[in-house]
């Protein structure tokens, strides 16, 4: 008489051939793609990034009162830079980025009045979350103000 047909063996020998057959694939998948940690220009951008941290901190240092505040009632964006830089003839930009759609960006010249400030119209401005960095430089130092804020839907 002829034993009965036990599936175990062959179920044991058929998961040991998919785990080889899967972590084969998987292998095969992560030696093929790409996976550069760090770009090419990694050292140039190192010095760029560490540039933009010395010129947060001289901010700091140097102009502690800088800022910018947006004013919902008047719809409009202040920028104030201390009365010591502003006499100086400060050269620079105010960035608006939108973290959302870059499409909506705005580039605009720093042009300060005698007392540090500039005002800016922001009706235009879509409602949410704007960065504003503003960059400008005072007898070859260069500074940096970054700024989050919130542009509210009109009521």
């Amino acid at each position: 008489m002829k034993p009965p047909f036990n599936p175990w063996p062959l179920g044991i020998v058929l998961a040991f051939a998919v785990f080889i057959a899967g972590t084969a694939t998987l292998v095969v998948l992560a030696c093929s793609r790409r996976s550069e940690l760090v770009r090419a220009d990694y050292y140039e951008q190192e010095i760029l990034h560490q540039q933009q941290i010395d010129r947060l901190e001289r901010t700091q240092r140097s102009a502690p009162d800088a800022r910018v505040t947006y004013d919902r009632a008047r719809a409009r964006l202040e920028v104030s830079l201390p009365a010591s830089q502003a006499l100086r003839g400060p050269q620079g930009q105010i960035h608006l980025y939108r973290p959302s759609a870059a499409n909506l960006d705005r580039h605009i010249p720093l042009d300060l009045d005698a007392s540090g400030q500039q005002t800016l119209d922001a009706t235009g401005l879509e409602p949410g979350l704007w960065r504003v960095r503003v960059s400008w430089s005072v007898d070859q130092e260069d500074f940096q103000l970054d700024q989050r804020l919130v542009v509210e839907p009109k009521s």
